[in-house]
């Protein structure tokens, strides 16, 4: 079966920068499952898996635009420490959630200078080229549930 809309799609990956460092893989785990044309992984790397089948391999290059997008400066902000309460110590690599106009999100604190903190709204890995070595172990037809609720199901069904 080849991937397509609505496949359940199951592959092991090496994910590497444009220097060859390793930023993910899923070696010595289960593999990544998702179901195919639901936005559950990145548009670049689910365009180049369509078509392909169980057994196949392949290194897919993914440019920021279709990874996880250019980096946006208006999402890198110097916040007063004051805003972190109930935070005790603030290091760089730190994560929290921020309350925004446009809903929550996740910032990354990237430096620290006295009383004020900066911090980066930006994916980890926004700007960067992604290149992943990868092998597809499973295809298969999604249930119409996994449809409908546009995720994968484990072996035990619903689980949410």
């Amino acid at each position: 079966m080849q991937i397509a809309q609505n496949s359940v799609v199951a592959f092991h990956y090496t994910l590497t920068n444009d220097a060859g460092e390793v930023l993910d893989s899923s070696e010595g785990r289960e593999p990544l499952t998702y179901l195919h044309g639901a936005g559950n992984i990145i548009p670049g790397l689910e365009k180049e898996l369509e078509g392909k089948t169980t057994g196949d391999k392949l290194t897919a290059n993914v440019s920021p635009a279709e990874g996880y997008g250019e980096v946006q400066e208006q999402l890198v902000q110097e916040v007063p420490r004051d805003a972190f309460q109930g935070v005790e110590s603030i290091e760089s690599g730190m994560q929290f959630q921020a309350q925004t106009q446009g809903g929550p999100l996740m910032v990354t604190v990237t430096k620290v200078e006295g009383d004020t903190v900066t911090v980066d709204g930006n994916h980890p890995l926004a700007g960067q080229n992604l290149n992943f070595d990868v092998e597809v172990t499973e295809v298969r037809e999604a249930s119409q549930e996994e449809i409908e609720h546009g995720h994968v199901h484990g072996p035990e069904g619903h689980e949410h």
